[in-house]
């Protein structure tokens, strides 16, 4: 759907009017993503003289994989926005369970990119990536040649990369991110996360092994104290994932506050996703 087919977001004031307009509002499908690998709607969603363009994605729409179970996607999804949401950087756009048109899904408020931000991924020649940039590994070009890939060196990437870290990402792409012409990033698809074996795949290592800033270790103190036995976002959380996988987040948690550092690739599953795009 072209950008000027979309409505604009009307009367929204803040998180917790997107929030109910997300969960309440009346979903009217628009089109259909045909590139994902599940079934991703375009919609708008009204209610309360609101209305704001979304992504529903139906439970039915999942195909299943072999390393989750089935139909926990849309859950998934909506557990890394609580996560999110506890941090404060707001990365993740709001994101609700609801009904919809198809049955049960995941409904996200829709974030145009803007065409016009800076790059965030790129491909240099040479063995260094240059000022600003942080170094991912060699990458098949065609025509037998190879080219360093290379992400930017952006304070809020690496929020993004405390958060893949701590959901445990399976599928960190470059598509996935959508910077806002407020210069705000957003990132998006994670249906793949939550896992209690680590399952970390990403195009962000370019901080593998280096201390953690002091902002990341303070959000992730507080997520310490949110993931306890009975505190809200555990409370959440035990709705949306299983109690192993529950336990395994609090426990990547305690390890990222103990050695204080950005994880390394473990060696044990293939740390980057692909296509990486």
């Amino acid at each position: 759907m072209s950008a000027p087919e979309r409505i604009p977001p009307r009367g929204l004031t803040a998180t917790a009017d997107v929030l109910e307009l997300l969960a309440e509002g009346e979903l009217t499908v628009r089109g259909q993503i045909r590139e994902a690998s599940n079934a991703v709607l375009l919609c708008s969603v009204s209610h309360g003289g609101a209305e704001t363009d979304c992504v529903y994605k139906p439970v039915a729409g999942e195909r299943p994989l072999w390393d989750f179970p089935d139909g926990t996607l849309a859950q998934r999804e909506a557990a890394a926005y609580a996560v999110s949401d506890t941090t404060g950087w707001g990365l993740v756009p709001p994101t609700v369970l609801r009904e919809g048109p198809y049955g049960p899904g995941m409904v996200q408020q829709w974030i145009d990119a803007d065409p016009s931000a800076p790059p965030l991924l790129s491909l240099v020649d040479g063995d260094e990536p240059g000022d600003g940039w942080r170094p991912v590994g060699r990458a098949d070009v065609g025509g037998g040649r190879t080219a360093l890939l290379v992400h930017a060196d952006d304070p809020r990437l690496r929020r993004l990369a405390v958060l893949d870290a701590v959901i445990n990402n399976g599928d960190r792409k470059g598509g996935h991110l959508l910077p806002a012409a407020d210069g705000r990033l957003h990132a998006i698809d994670h249906g793949v996360t939550f896992h209690a074996d680590d399952k970390l795949r990403t195009l962000f290592w370019g901080w593998a092994g280096e201390p953690l800033p002091g902002e990341a270790l303070d959000v992730l103190a507080r997520l310490d104290a949110e993931l306890a036995p009975g505190a809200p976002l555990a409370t959440r959380l035990e709705q949306l994932i299983t109690p192993a996988e529950l336990d395994a987040l609090r426990a990547r948690v305690v390890t990222l506050r103990t050695t204080s550092r950005h994880p390394e690739p473990s060696g044990a599953w293939p740390p980057i996703p692909w296509p990486p795009v």
